[in-house]
């Protein structure tokens, strides 16, 4: 017989030649590890996204107004992440952290926008789809 050990507590197995665990626990603990490591980048970014998101509601409550970039930086968001940029017909980047975005203006201003989301995100109706 050979000598299989259980993948977390290294416990020798009994049982199926298959098996990787001596019980769920073991399992469970060993899977919820892996998924725990394999997440940490994508948790990070997504705690950045979420104060970028919530620093642009909060300093544009209204849907569209101006400020200085120094409140952006005083608040504490972070340039560098968002979920799209988008070129508009005048040639101004606007940069979106879902629907809040910003756009830079000229002495240090920032115009702040909030985009319509919702005819982005409707799902066509499988009759639509279809060839004619």
């Amino acid at each position: 017989m050979s000598d299989r050990k259980c993948l977390e507590c290294y416990e020798q197995l009994r049982g199926r030649a298959d098996q990787k665990f001596c019980n769920d626990q073991c399992r469970s603990a060993f899977n919820n590890r892996q998924l725990i490591d394999s997440n940490k980048v994508i948790r990070s970014i997504n705690r950045i996204l979420k104060k970028n998101y919530s620093i642009l509601s909060a300093l544009n409550p209204e849907g569209k107004t101006t400020i200085h970039l120094s409140d952006l930086q005083k608040k504490g968001y972070r340039f560098d992440y968002f979920t799209c940029s988008y070129l508009a017909r005048n040639n101004r980047n606007y940069f979106f952290c879902y629907d809040m975005g910003f756009c830079e203006l000229e002495n240090s201003k920032v115009i702040l926008v909030r985009r319509d989301l919702n005819g982005d995100l409707v799902v066509p109706k499988p009759e639509l789809l279809k060839a004619d």
